[in-house]
């Protein structure tokens, strides 16, 4: 299976399968008709550049001092049709924050204040130039934006 600059499965996403992307090496970094971030830190400096990256952002999130999120140790590229969902803001009005056409580095994690009655969960996405921090259940329900902050 083809990997991506940033080390992602490509036909992991399914939009490969279905024409519309043509992957990220076969496109020069550009898979979705527009220049991928990740592979512009790729492209220059290798993995190790990618690597480092991850390694900052991940000491940028575990330093936010967020209640219930559990220590991370990963970051994985994203597909932002997946990690896209609809924030509620006060005046009731939902709001995405991502675009779904792009690749971001990111994870899930459970909730550590999870009692076996409700399973809660952060997802953890990082972007070029910014860090969002949301909550919420199962299969993304009930959404909580928790962070959105530029870097």
């Amino acid at each position: 299976m083809e990997k991506g600059y940033c080390g992602a499965e490509c036909g992991n996403c399914g939009f490969r399968g279905k024409g519309e992307c043509a992957g990220c090496r076969a496109s020069g970094g550009c898979p979705f008709g527009k220049y991928c971030y990740l592979a512009s830190t790729v492209k220059p400096g290798g993995e190790a550049a990618l690597e480092a990256y991850k390694k900052e952002l991940i000491g940028e999130i575990n330093a936010l001092g967020i209640p219930g999120l559990p220590e991370i140790t990963e970051l994985i590229p994203l597909n932002g049709f997946f990690v896209n969902l609809a924030y509620e803001l006060p005046g009731g009005k939902s709001v995405k924050f991502l675009d779904d056409g792009e690749i971001y580095l990111g994870t899930q994690v459970p909730c550590e204040f999870n009692d076996g009655s409700v399973s809660r969960y952060f997802g953890v996405v990082a972007g070029p130039g910014f860090l969002l921090v949301g909550e919420y259940g199962a299969d993304g329900t009930d959404p909580e934006l928790i962070l959105y902050r530029k870097r």
